[in-house]
């Protein structure tokens, strides 16, 4: 499997942004498709936002449509999400996840891949 380290959660106000970046450890190759969930306590895992290898598609949760990007630089074999206009209920933990031609982009059980999370907590 892959190794996904994720970065660049913190402590925010309500309508301020951050964004967070998705680390590969290992070489990823055509047609790895990467995702970011989230989860807060007591609450299950939930999609947020995906992209294809080629970019060509991404996928974006109701929630969070029009206020996130997820993006990917495939020559860093990163993955980023801008987070723009945050609110209170999207603090969570944001987990970054990757799976070789993934049939379902927005489904956290066809995701193999996994990172140990970062936490994004927004204020007021």
């Amino acid at each position: 499997q892959v190794q996904l380290v994720e970065s660049g959660g913190g402590l925010v106000q309500a309508g301020d942004s951050l964004r967070l970046s998705c680390a590969t450890s290992g070489r990823s190759f055509s047609g790895y498709a990467m995702g970011w969930f989230r989860q807060a306590p007591g609450k299950p895992r939930e999609f947020v936002a995906s992209i294809r290898w080629s970019a060509v598609s991404t996928y974006y949760a109701d929630s969070v449509k029009g206020r996130f990007t997820i993006s990917r630089d495939n020559a860093k074999n990163t993955v980023a999400l801008q987070m723009n206009s945050l609110k209170p209920e999207d603090t969570a933990v944001y987990y970054c996840a990757g799976q070789y031609y993934a049939s379902c982009y927005w489904c956290p059980e066809d995701y193999n891949d996994w990172g140990q999370g970062t936490q994004v907590t927004v204020s007021s």
